[in-house]
């Protein structure tokens, strides 16, 4: 006989679990745990006020999804934050493309009165995000923040539930770049805009072909970008 408390104490747990994920992927995401650092599950619960146990939950599931790695350490196997290298920005950015692609060419697809206004949210995001790049004091911050939200617009305007999940749980991962190296990639930002405006005009002309091609070439060219930086700056977190 199941006892009447049991599914009460395991949505807790599931809770406390839940929680320790979301904070730990959110200081990872934002870089308050660098690349290479040493995770203690110890450590983790005091700061976080819960047991071991859902550290050890979230820690696997960091781990799942790329966030953590496993590390041999003398005998033991300890948990670290991933590395930022050359080769996994380039496999996340292609991921993230083609998620987004299929994400416009959804986008593309919808009827034009729908259509009109997340063409009209892209192009100001757009416009915005070329005039803070201007700006005699740029804001990285802010920048990002353009960015994401621009590219965010057409994924939820198109994307269907899995693709939608698929992306929340891989353009984080990818975000850890862009975060990093975001004040080197600033001479860039122009050409970025520039490819903005090709999935803008294509979404706006309902053609999700164009669309499709326009998001991977701007996550190619994003992911070419970056690894040129990469080279220059150094990877991040490799033993």
């Amino acid at each position: 006989m199941t006892h009447p408390h049991a599914p009460r104490t395991r949505n807790r747990r599931e809770d406390r679990s839940s929680h320790a994920y979301q904070r730990l992927r959110e200081l990872i995401v934002h870089g308050r745990l660098a690349p290479g650092t040493w995770i203690i599950e110890s450590e983790v619960a005091a700061r976080l006020g819960v047991s071991r146990t859902p550290v050890r939950a979230a820690l696997q599931r960091l781990e799942q999804e790329g966030y953590i790695v496993g590390t041999c350490r003398g005998q033991q196997i300890r948990s670290a934050v991933a590395p930022l290298t050359r080769e996994d920005a380039h496999e996340l950015f292609v991921i993230v493309g083609r998620l987004e692609a299929l994400a416009a060419m959804e986008a593309a697809r919808l009827p034009a009165p729908v259509r009109d206004p997340i063409v009209e949210d892209l192009r100001r995001l757009n416009d915005g995000f070329l005039a803070a790049a201007s700006d005699h004091v740029y804001d990285p911050g802010r920048l990002f923040e353009l960015d994401t939200a621009f590219h965010r617009r057409f994924v939820d305007a198109g994307a269907g539930p899995r693709v939608h999940a698929l992306h929340e749980a891989i353009k984080p991962q990818a975000e850890r770049y862009i975060r990093l190296y975001y004040t080197a990639l600033i001479d860039e930002v122009a050409t970025s805009a520039r490819e903005h405006g090709h999935i803008i005009d294509a979404i706006a002309s309902g053609d999700p072909i164009v669309a499709r091609d326009a998001v991977e070439i701007n996550w190619s060219n994003a992911a070419d970008r970056l690894n040129r930086v990469i080279d220059k700056m150094g990877e991040r977190g490799s033993w």
